[in-house]
């Protein structure tokens, strides 16, 4: 959460390339690494549309006050989580409620967007400009560009098939790659920005409705009817000042071009719309009325899950892919020392690394591995092993199953490592996503999902899905959990049953706290010697929930 980058559209307030967010829009960057919910801006409090709203608690990115967080030396946790977006049986259960935006150049179109936002009050929205899908221009078109004779306003110029298709993985919840546009070298920039974990996507565009594969993405499509003359006027201001153009090449592209687009390409979309707005983002009606809409719409798609998994799997054998390490005299020492309330926090971190190492061990003689021929140094041929796969990357469930960390590195030199932040809505009761941090390519990679309890399994329900919208393979997710109750070894098992799941032991009961009986306690508090508030739950599991 160090840096952003942005990818939405400039239009009349935004730099290039800005994807704004805060407890409602996501920013993502995909450098090395990529944070799903990397370099959140900063907030203010909403104001109502009008008079006649109710004031919600709601922020933007405008104001240099402080959001709700909490700040460490080295990452920014936000406190507004994303909510299950999948049901008891793994599998995506809602999609993200796709708004299209329509309307000329310089219509305001991301003012809307942004005042939608703001009125939302939802988590977890994303802004998507379709300027980011411009296509790339050949020498010639380029030279055409540099002298304003290039028609961008015309549909030719975008990329449709990858704007659907990135479009459509939003809709269902994956992971997906959006590319940058550089409006001063008229070219996709390198860097291209991951973005994942949309409730609400609003996508805006000159040409939002022109496509017919888009138009079956869209769940709501807003045409943004602004008076020419004002539109002209808001393109000189932003081409001059934000994409360094000059006026004549201004007027000329705009005469020959972007008229002569608007009256043929898009002002006879008008009659796709389902809400025309006139005068932009000054009619407050107008937008109340699309908030409020999507709010209902929203409200249908509300599931809970937790509650469900503590009532499904009563009785039912535990899963071949469980994997439970011998209880030798030394494991079961270990265990009796770890669970007993009178340890010292010196010992129980002491015997729970231990543990932790005897467990990575154990997992790693899951991986698949083929055979090698080595010559010895005295010139003899050993026939071995080794990893039939390109790596392994560990990925911490915070902030218990962090402790694992360096039992794995110890185990796995220069492994690389990930972090995913869940905790438990306490209103809800329900697992939210807070924080979100994977390698880059992990989609290539053996997983070994690492948190110290699971309980009812909410939380390593969520870490898998994660790790499957980001395309890996269910069958390379190694669960490891020095504890475990059999509720969750079932919700995982009977939702992913391609998932290892791998522990040192499994108990059989969970009360309706949700704590493991007998249980360990509360780990990440026993080991970081800490007391955790009452509305710190991390991961639900690392709390014995």
């Amino acid at each position: 959460m160090e840096t952003t980058n942005d990818v939405s559209k400039p239009d009349e307030q935004q730099t290039d390339g800005d994807m704004q967010t805060d407890r409602s829009v996501s920013r993502f960057d995909s450098g090395s690494e990529h944070d799903s919910l990397d370099g959140l801006t900063e907030h203010v409090p909403r104001c109502p549309l009008t008079p006649s709203l109710s004031p919600r608690k709601r922020t933007t990115s405008q104001s240099k006050t402080e959001p709700p967080l909490l700040r460490t030396n080295k990452r920014t946790i936000y406190t507004a989580g994303r909510p299950p977006w999948y049901n008891v049986t793994g599998t995506t259960f809602k999609e993200a409620f796709v708004i299209g935006l329509c309307g000329g150049s310089a219509s305001g179109k991301t003012t809307v967007a942004n005042k939608i936002i703001e009125a939302l009050d939802v988590p977890w929205v994303v802004l998507l400009s379709m300027d980011s899908f411009y296509k790339v221009l050949n020498k010639e078109q380029q030279e055409l560009a540099a002298k304003n004779e290039y028609n961008f306003d015309h549909p030719d110029a975008f990329d449709f098939e990858l704007l659907v298709t990135v479009l459509r993985k939003l809709k269902k919840g994956k992971s997906t790659k959006v590319p940058v546009y550089d409006f001063t070298t008229h070219s996709r920039r390198k860097e291209w920005k991951t973005i994942y974990g949309a409730n609400v996507v609003i996508f805006e565009g000159i040409l939002a409705f022109a496509n017919k594969e888009l138009l079956k993405l869209l769940d709501m499509k807003v045409f943004v009817d602004t008076d020419s003359d004002i539109r002209l006027i808001r393109r000189l201001k932003r081409d001059i000042s934000l994409r360094g153009r000059d006026i004549g090449g201004i007027i000329k592209q705009y005469n020959k071009f972007v008229k002569p687009a608007f009256e043929q390409y898009i002002e006879p979309t008008v009659q796709v719309a389902d809400i025309v707005v006139p005068r932009g983002g000054e009619n407050f009606v107008a937008l109340d009325l699309i908030v409020q809409h999507v709010h209902s719409q929203l409200e249908k798609r509300e599931i809970t899950v937790r509650s469900a998994l503590a009532s499904a799997h009563q009785g039912q054998p535990l899963p071949t892919t469980l994997s439970v390490m011998e209880s030798t005299p030394q494991v079961r020492g270990m265990h009796t020392i770890i669970r007993n309330k009178e340890t010292s926090r010196d010992e129980f971190i002491f015997y729970s690394k231990r543990l932790m190492r005897l467990l990575i061990e154990h997992a790693l003689s899951f991986l698949p591995l083929k055979s090698v021929s080595v010559e010895t140094p005295q010139g003899g041929i050993y026939e071995g092993k080794r990893l039939s796969g390109k790596r392994i990357t560990g990925v911490s469930i915070l902030r218990a199953g962090e402790t694992m960390e360096q039992a794995l590195m110890a185990v796995c030199k220069d492994i690389r490592l990930g972090k995913i932040l869940i905790q438990t809505n306490h209103d809800t009761g329900e697992p939210e996503l807070h924080y979100l941090r994977l390698p880059k390519d992990i989609s290539e990679d053996y997983v070994i999902l690492m948190d110290s309890t699971v309980s009812t399994g909410a939380a390593a329900l969520m870490a898998v899905r994660v790790l499957l919208d980001h395309d890996v393979a269910e069958d390379k997710i190694f669960l490891l959990s020095l504890l475990m109750a059999e509720m969750g070894v079932h919700s995982v098992a009977y939702a992913f049953p391609k998932v290892r799941i791998i522990t040192t032991a499994v108990d059989k009961e969970v009360n309706d706290q949700f704590h493991i009986i007998p249980g360990i306690g509360n780990f990440g508090d026993r080991y970081f010697g800490t007391d955790a508030p009452s509305d710190w739950c991390e991961s639900d599991e690392g709390m014995d929930f």
